[in-house]
């Protein structure tokens, strides 16, 4: 349904019978849009907006009433001279009138008190309504969902997000024609340094992994789940026996593929055996800041991991500085084949890998956009023009996860996700 986020944009008979189409996955959450849970949203808010309230009127009201108190015996004197005055006219003279009209000036303050009084009186009313409202809307709520316990509802959820899961994983690939806006997950570290989940794990391992900084660095922090990531709690160190450059590192199937320092050499760290299996040289790669990214930051080296593998990014002296893509052995770090771009990598913001092509963006500070896209499938390439908000203004790490599809970016200190829409050709016999 077009309301849940699905668009088919053309549909066609295959010569085999089968149905041809093409479409865009919804952006993942679908079921924040879920109707009640966006009543429940509004109501939440109101309810902090009227405990607001609430609490503001409870201040002002015990500010006013300690006012009307200090003033009780200015009002008891001014009771008992006009008493007096009643009933002895005869003896009133011009002190005593000036008496009683400094009397009547020191109460005059109580008068807005007075009116704050009334105002606060009307705002009681207007809460009492909203309380009131809030009330038949929140049992209607409940009756609706009174059909359904806690735990089947938690079962239909888990069971429709296997669903779509397994439908993305029909989709297949690709091309990407858009990115949401970033979402940010944290504000920690320095203003460069890479984070990351594991590209090819089962979904339930959502380990996180950070590392700070681009230079000489050895210390990686493996946080249990994303939400002790927010919180920066539970997790454990891994010191590397060799620091790392960039901030092009990937974690692939347990094991931490990135650059050795001063170096061109690929180094495989297990995470479970805290050792090294393997480290290989990048024959003819730049490295110490020969090639890096526009930014700096010994971005020379760049790997990265879609649904085709493992793949590095770099270039050499033997094509002049232009961007050189390699398929990766995962096992063997091994070059399987390797593509010249053509795109200057100085010129380049960042890049990562969707489906066998490279994105390129032409810039890491604000105003950046996705521009350049090569096709390793066809060894051809294309300039685009998609839009990329760059909220914190300087990007050093950016990278996509294909089991998540989304993009992982550290932009000056703060570790954000996009979401990406790609165009997908489905090939179905009906079961989709």
């Amino acid at each position: 349904s077009p309301d849940e986020g699905w668009q088919v944009y053309t549909s066609a008979q295959a010569p085999d019978g089968k149905c041809l189409c093409t479409a865009v996955i919804p952006v993942q959450g679908t079921c924040s849009r879920d109707l009640r849970s966006h009543q429940l949203r509004q109501l939440t808010e109101k309810v902090q907006n009227i405990s607001q309230s609430m609490e503001v009127l409870d201040l002002r009201t015990y500010r006013d009433l300690q006012y009307v108190r200090n003033t009780e015996s200015l009002m008891k004197g001014l009771d008992s001279r006009l008493k007096v005055a009643a009933e002895s006219q005869k003896n009133l003279n011009a002190k005593s009138f000036q008496e009683l009209k400094d009397k009547m000036t020191e109460l005059l303050p109580l008068l807005p008190v007075l009116d704050q009084y009334k105002s606060d009186t009307r705002l009681i009313v207007h809460l009492k309504e909203e309380v009131r409202n809030l009330s038949g809307r929140l049992l209607a709520i409940q009756e609706e969902m009174g059909a359904y316990d806690y735990e089947e509802l938690q079962q239909r959820v888990l069971m429709l997000e296997a669903r779509l899961h397994a439908c993305m994983q029909k989709l297949g690939c690709g091309k990407l024609t858009g990115v949401s806006n970033p979402i940010t997950i944290r504000a920690s570290g320095s203003r460069f340094g890479s984070w990351m989940t594991d590209t090819m794990t089962p979904s339930a391992d959502t380990r996180v992994w950070y590392m700070d900084g681009y230079y000489k660095g050895r210390r990686v922090l493996e946080f249990r789940t994303l939400n002790d990531f927010v919180t920066g709690q539970n997790f454990v160190q891994h010191l590397l026996p060799h620091p790392w450059a960039g901030t092009g590192h990937v974690v692939f199937n347990g094991s931490l593929y990135y650059n050795k320092y001063q170096s061109n050499i690929a180094v495989k760290y297990h995470f479970r055996s805290r050792s090294v299996l393997v480290q290989r040289s990048l024959a003819g790669a730049g490295y110490n800041n020969t090639f890096p990214y526009s930014w700096g930051g010994f971005s020379d080296i760049d790997f990265m991991v879609d649904e085709n593998g493992l793949w590095a990014v770099y270039t050499t002296n033997q094509n002049a500085g232009n961007i050189v893509v390699s398929r990766v052995d995962p096992q063997t770090l091994e070059v399987l084949r390797s593509w010249d771009t053509g795109y200057p990598k100085r010129s380049a913001g960042e890049s990562f890998m969707i489906c066998g092509t490279l994105y390129v963006t032409n810039s890491h500070l604000a105003g950046a956009k996705i521009y350049f896209a090569y096709y390793t499938n066809t060894s051809s390439y294309e300039y685009t023009d998609i839009p990329f908000h760059n909220q914190y203004s300087h990007i050093s790490m950016l990278d996509y996860n294909p089991r998540e599809r989304v993009l992982y970016t550290w932009n000056n200190g703060h570790q954000v996700i996009y979401n990406v829409t790609l165009f997908h050709v489905i090939k179905t016999s009906g079961e989709l």
